[in-house]
């Protein structure tokens, strides 16, 4: 099954949904300078573009504990509160400040299940200008290995042009 959903996404198709929406992105938010709102944009404009997107949002480094992540703006059913950096899927991305593709969610060690639903996951860390962790961007979805390393490029492409 894991192949299967990849093989419907063509990737050229996927690249070019990529490009158009990065430009869009970038055009939605020019002159803005609000973080909660360049990171509600991009969450909400990434989730409408995508039908496999089945939750997508934004952890942040929580100033009070530098160690811990706590929601921010998402898409899609409650999330998880908080997560401490090595913990699960975002935890690993927070720490290692490397982009997680996780498969099949079930067999990573020490996933949170924050919902049951999802099946796979992408995790990219938000670095700012100046080379700090902002936090992580989180997209599940329900279908197995829905995203790959063409998701990962894009990703880190446009939250870089978003934050960095």
């Amino acid at each position: 099954m894991a192949e299967a959903f990849n093989e419907l996404v063509l990737p050229d198709a996927k690249a070019a949904r990529y490009a158009a929406v990065a430009e869009e992105i970038a055009a939605v938010l020019e002159g803005e300078p609000n973080l909660t709102a360049r990171m509600a944009t991009v969450g909400s404009m990434l989730a409408a573009s995508f039908e496999h997107y089945f939750w997508t949002g934004f952890y942040l480094v929580d100033p009070g504990k530098p160690d811990e992540l706590v929601v921010g703006p998402y898409q899609g059913a409650l999330g998880c509160l908080r997560i401490a950096f090595g913990r699960g899927v975002c935890g690993t991305a927070a720490a290692t400040r490397t982009t997680q593709v996780v498969d099949d969610v079930g067999a990573f060690p020490g996933h949170i299940a924050c919902d049951s639903r999802s099946a796979s996951e992408i995790v990219v860390p938000v670095i700012d200008r100046a080379g700090a962790l902002i936090g992580v961007f989180d997209v599940d979805s329900e279908a197995p290995a829905a995203f790959d390393d063409l998701d990962a490029e894009w990703l880190e492409r446009i939250l870089k042009q978003v934050f960095g």
